[in-house]
């Protein structure tokens, strides 16, 4: 886990690999709770000062015992001692919960951490919203990498549909009018 010397640190080589376009509109911030019983908090990525995502433990965790329970419900799985089981069925919930774009802050520094430990070509094809937000604003990432999206993008997370147009207008460039279209654009 990143505490707050390895954050900045983690902070400094990140923002080093946003793209020159985006720099002065994107931020990540970690934000943690002392109080809590973990000390975990959220982080959070903002664009141009507003909230785009923010990844908190707590909302993270609410919701994954929410899922678990409702895959209990229905595939009447009651065997509280079968550690594996359990497992298993928290594994699955936590897909759903990053399929839904729900995300607690461990969920970030794990991407945090592959992002900045592999290189740019292995992280293209990883199926991580995070690492692919993170890859689309990476410097790394040029016009013709972001030009060949174009034609899957629609296919994608909507996060990741977000920060690819966000990416292609910082860049200045044009997307087919049916692509710009079917993006969703937050607000």
């Amino acid at each position: 886990m990143l505490d707050s010397p390895k954050w900045s640190k983690a902070k400094k080589r990140l923002t080093d690999f946003l793209c020159e376009t985006l720099r002065s509109r994107v931020d990540f911030q970690v934000i943690n709770y002392r109080k809590a019983h973990d000390q975990l908090g959220r982080a959070v990525i903002t664009v141009d000062k507003v909230e785009i995502l923010s990844m908190c433990t707590i909302t993270a965790a609410r919701e994954e015992f929410y899922r678990v329970r409702d895959i209990r419900d229905k595939s009447n799985q009651y065997d509280f001692d079968d550690v594996p089981k359990n497992r298993a069925l928290q594994d699955q919930a936590h897909k759903i919960l990053k399929a839904d774009g729900i995300y607690g802050q461990y969920d970030f520094y794990f991407a945090l951490e592959e992002y900045l430990n592999s290189p740019i070509e292995e992280l293209l094809k990883s199926s991580d919203v995070l690492i692919n937000i993170l890859c689309l604003l990476d410097r790394r990432i040029g016009k013709r990498t972001l030009l060949k999206m174009e034609k899957t993008i629609l296919k994608e997370h909507e996060l990741i549909q977000y920060f690819y147009k966000l990416r292609c207008d910082a860049e200045n460039i044009k997307m087919n009018q049916f692509i710009s279209s079917g993006i969703a654009v937050k607000k």
